[in-house]
């Protein structure tokens, strides 16, 4: 009876979005079906000529604007715990992802055992490593000369390196990309009930992996993560807390990466001037095309707050529970900010920060450890197969908040590699 109840609210929203996405022509609801996947920024354009802060048709209020959405995840005033300010609890909301839900206190208790992992000190150390998996991953896709930059290259890598660096022993990697795909589709809701199947599936899948290994590392310690998260059980962290620490830990480990892996390379080949310029000078301007993917096609493109009492903003009235939806990839082509928002240019002289990971009490942990991997994975890509090509039409994740390829064939060509 429940199921039941579940399937007629999930299906009853999902005609009314369906309604007023294509007949009303709705923005927000746009978002959320095929447009919205194909190109939301048209839509975001829609909604920045509204405003600064523009009301939505469900009572809330959206921006594009890059000063807005700055404001707004800095202000301590927002919060992320939606159902404790509403009293409504987000019914298609299955998976617990840590303190990505959490508010101060214990948002700031769980960050801050979770952040030295990804200092640069620790970066520093993952380098080596990183280009040695880059390496690899190319020598078998140069022998192929045709392979997925999806399911070949960019998934593998981010895998490989978050279950090192949790200290999961023989992982699966393509194992934990499927289960990790799958958890992060939910941030969009779940869409039926075959779907919400699937999630609870995969994030069992998950945590029956991390059970085993919390008692192996209970009894052998080891330089890792988990380990560490477990030294810190009673004080810092609370047992029911363990198993959704790892699980955001390594879904948001892999999945900003193969995404920023994958939107690079598609903007990049989609702009063949831009890709020569890279091939041209790998070293100096890998850096640069990673940060201008992150700018005009970031792998999350919104997020939302709700104010935790009233407040003005942006000359409008916010009551205590409204939502503010922060449009990141909207406000990371914002004219008030950007020359020409609108060009992918790897030669563009940074005019303000983007907000691709966030910003305030949220930014992105993993931030760092993103960037790393996904610079030495254009670095190499355009030192070792320069004439790379595509090999068929691109595939993207049926997701509005994560973007990305999910099916991205090309083809190698151009100069031998160095098999290692």
């Amino acid at each position: 009876m429940q199921a039941l109840r579940f399937a007629a609210t999930l299906y009853a929203r999902q005609l009314d979005t369906a309604y007023h996405g294509y007949v009303r022509r709705d923005p927000m609801s746009l978002l959320r079906l095929g447009p919205g996947r194909d190109d939301p920024y048209l839509i975001y354009e829609r909604i920045r000529a509204g405003g600064d802060l523009v009301p939505t048709r469900l009572g809330n209020y959206a921006t594009a604007s890059h000063a807005v959405c700055n404001a707004v995840l800095r202000d301590r005033r927002f919060g992320v715990r939606a159902a404790e300010l509403t009293g409504r609890a987000v019914p298609d909301q299955q998976v617990d992802m840590s303190f990505l839900d959490k508010d101060p206190p214990d948002h700031t208790r769980l960050r801050r055992l979770a952040q030295p992992a990804f200092s640069p000190r620790q970066m520093a150390g993952y380098r080596e490593r990183i280009e040695q998996r880059v390496g690899e991953l190319l020598d078998a896709a140069a022998a192929r000369g045709g392979f997925d930059v999806v399911s070949d290259f960019a998934a593998p890598l981010p895998i490989a390196v978050i279950t090192d660096l949790l200290g999961v022993p023989d992982a699966d990697a393509a194992r934990f990309a499927r289960q990790g795909a799958v958890i992060s589709s939910a941030l969009d809701g779940i869409r039926s009930l075959r779907h919400g199947i699937r999630v609870k599936g995969a994030s069992d899948e998950l945590d029956d992996i991390f059970a085993k290994l919390f008692v192996l590392r209970r009894s052998e310690p080891a330089d890792d993560l988990v380990s560490r998260i477990l030294a810190a059980e009673g004080e810092q962290i609370r047992s029911h807390e363990l198993l959704p620490m790892c699980r955001l830990l390594l879904v948001a480990g892999f999945e900003t990466t193969v995404n920023l892996i994958g939107n690079a390379v598609n903007a990049l080949l989609d702009h063949p001037e831009q890709w020569e310029a890279l091939c041209a000078d790998p070293a100096g301007l890998a850096e640069a095309a990673v940060e201008e993917t992150l700018r005009w096609d970031p792998p999350v493109q919104r997020t939302a707050r709700c104010a935790t009492e009233e407040l003005e903003l942006a000359g409008r009235t916010v009551r205590r529970g409204q939502f503010v939806m922060t449009m990141l990839a909207a406000a990371n082509r914002d004219p008030a900010v950007y020359s020409h928002p609108e060009r992918f240019d790897i030669h563009r002289t940074p005019e303000a920060d983007h907000l691709a990971f966030s910003s305030g009490i949220h930014y992105c942990v993993g931030a760092p450890l993103a960037r790393l991997e996904a610079v030495i994975a254009v670095r190499q890509l355009a030192e070792r197969m320069p004439g790379l090509r595509r090999a068929g039409a691109v595939r993207r994740r049926n997701s509005g908040v994560i973007r990305g390829p999910f099916h991205f064939p090309v083809q190698a060509a151009g100069r031998v590699p160095v098999v290692r």
